[in-house]
């Protein structure tokens, strides 16, 4: 046997693998299930005490059956975030799926896939093991939802509701009636727009009703596990706030302020933010978000002595999310006259959160900021709905304006104040709970007086 032949075979020996090897490169990774990667955040009494809230609502209305998206699940690198409702009456995080609850028969039922698509791929099955949905018991067992069945189920289901004239409703996200989607080339969809469309395109004669009023006045109070979930998402937020301003000096960009600002985020646990966050200095300081970021690189501004920086952020801890402004001095101090507007601002926030406590509506605290706002400033002041909004499980939780001020609600007071002939621009808002005697700023660890914001400037 020659050299060249004995090294051919121990090359080729050392190429072939073993039996065992073999059998391991064969082997599949077991297939994982659903509540194997997720849990309900709170109790499922808490759960079905919701939806009995919403079918009692609802069947005031004369709503048959009520119908919720869920996200569709597919990823572009973010992840998964499921919609408002669907998590709120279900707490489940499953994709491509329609909440239905059957109000005459006082029933919950999902329609889900059979399987989550996303786990499986036929060239890659040692990483995509497979996870069953509708083929499941144990999601339905474990959550209290009386039935979960197969997505493909839903349209004929959905087709003898309105044979049979039942009135279906839909939650828009406002006022309004559910009439089919109007058109256009370039839409902004969301999944109820996606829901109503395909109703109406399949269903021209459907009864669809709209059900953002049951919706609001439901989610409007929270209960005592979501200001839980609230009161720690404000301090995280407070706290990230903080820290952040120690970094404002001159030379400093915005960026680099965003970056220490949501470190602290995520090192206290936050899964992502509630919106991009909002930090504008100088110039950039007097111009609303929306105009901002109508440029893709508008907001990089290295910060100069004399400017003022605004901090309008907010981040997201098992799905509920914060809403925080404050404003700082990039030099350490305010002017006279930057200090003066702020200290005017700050009043028209204390008038309106000395005036919130069960009874008040919100109408009557925008009268109340009005009142306390002084005439010569009111052209440069922020008014929308009373100077805040409602916030929860996004930073534009359902709301309506005529309703009356209960405990468990949670609002921001946030009155913007943008004086371009003066080029000064101050903001501060902060978090309200709504008490049984009156309210309690849930960020109230943050200072807001100029004293207090400049002391916190430079520490880092």
């Amino acid at each position: 046997m020659t050299k060249r032949f004995v090294n051919l075979l121990v090359s080729i020996l050392c190429l072939t693998p073993s039996t065992d090897a073999t059998a391991q490169s064969h082997s599949q990774t077991p297939e994982q299930t659903f509540l194997e990667w997720t849990t309900l955040k709170h109790d499922v009494e808490v759960y079905k005490a919701r939806r009995d809230r919403l079918t009692d609502l609802l069947a005031a209305q004369g709503v048959d059956y009520f119908l919720v998206p869920a996200s569709h699940g597919r990823s572009h690198g973010g992840t998964f975030r499921q919609t408002d409702d669907f998590l709120y009456f279900t707490g489940l995080e499953l994709p491509f799926s329609v909440l239905v609850i059957d109000v005459e028969q006082d029933a919950t039922i999902i329609y889900a896939p059979a399987r989550d698509a996303r786990f499986e791929s036929a060239s890659r099955r040692n990483d995509f093991p497979g996870r069953p949905l509708a083929d499941d018991p144990e999601i339905a067992n474990r959550s209290g939802i009386d039935a979960i069945l197969e997505y493909e189920t839903f349209e004929s289901d959905l087709a003898d509701w309105v044979m049979a004239g039942k009135r279906i409703s839909v939650n828009l996200g406002g006022r309004g009636e559910a009439l089919p989607v109007e058109k256009d080339f370039i839409m902004d969809w969301n999944p109820a727009m996606t829901l109503i469309d395909r109703i109406h395109s399949l269903h021209p004669g459907a009864q669809v009703l709209n059900s953002f009023e049951a919706i609001a006045r439901l989610r409007m109070v929270k209960g005592p596990e979501e200001i839980e979930i609230m009161r720690e998402v404000a301090k995280l937020t407070a706290d990230a706030i903080r820290n952040a301003a120690g970094f404002v000096r001159e030379g400093v960009d915005e960026r680099s302020l965003e970056a220490e600002l949501e470190a602290t985020y995520k090192r206290g646990g936050a899964q992502r933010l509630s919106f991009s966050s909002i930090i504008k200095s100088g110039p950039n300081s007097l111009w609303p978000w929306r105009i901002l970021a109508a440029n893709h690189d508008r907001r990089n501004r290295e910060m100069v002595d004399g400017d003022l920086v605004i901090f309008d952020v907010g981040t997201e801890l098992d799905y509920y999310v914060s809403d925080v402004g404050r404003t700082f001095p990039v030099s350490g101090t305010f002017s006279e006259a930057q200090a003066q507007k702020l200290n005017m601002m700050t009043s028209v926030a204390d008038a309106i959160i000395a005036a919130a406590r069960p009874g008040v509506t919100l109408g009557d605290l925008l009268e109340i900021a009005h009142r306390a706002t002084p005439e010569n400033e009111k052209r440069y002041m922020q008014t929308g709905s009373f100077f805040g909004h409602h916030i929860g499980m996004s930073a534009g939780d359902p709301s309506l304006l005529d309703a009356v001020l209960e405990p468990g609600m949670i609002f921001t007071v946030e009155p913007w104040y943008y004086n371009h002939d003066l080029d000064i621009s101050v903001f501060v808002e902060d978090i309200v709970l709504v008490t049984e005697d009156g309210a309690e700023v849930l960020t109230s660890g943050l200072p807001r007086d100029a004293a207090s914001l400049e002391k916190m400037v430079g520490l880092r």
